[in-house]
């Protein structure tokens, strides 16, 4: 493929996710509570594109993820971990 097929690639994949809403990540679940009142708040590993709800056992663990709203989460592409349901 020639640099400038790459290029036009890439764009094509830029693209595809211009229309995700924007995320509002938080430190704290109590802020992220506050954010979204009467709405579930996950943990959102970036690294792994996951998020893990309240009761899993990776829900508040790592350096790469945030407390956010799961309507944002899930309508930016992340999806929601099996592993750890308890």
């Amino acid at each position: 493929m020639s640099v400038w097929g790459l290029g036009v690639f890439a764009l094509a994949c830029l693209a595809q996710h211009a229309d995700a809403l924007p995320l509002t990540p938080f430190r704290h679940e109590a802020q992220a509570q506050r954010h979204c009142p009467g709405v579930t708040v996950v943990w959102l590993d970036f690294r792994k594109a996951r998020y893990y709800l309240k009761g899993q056992k990776q829900y508040a663990t790592g350096f790469d993820g945030s407390f956010v709203c799961r309507h944002e989460a899930r309508a930016s592409g992340y999806r929601r971990s099996l592993l750890g349901l308890r």
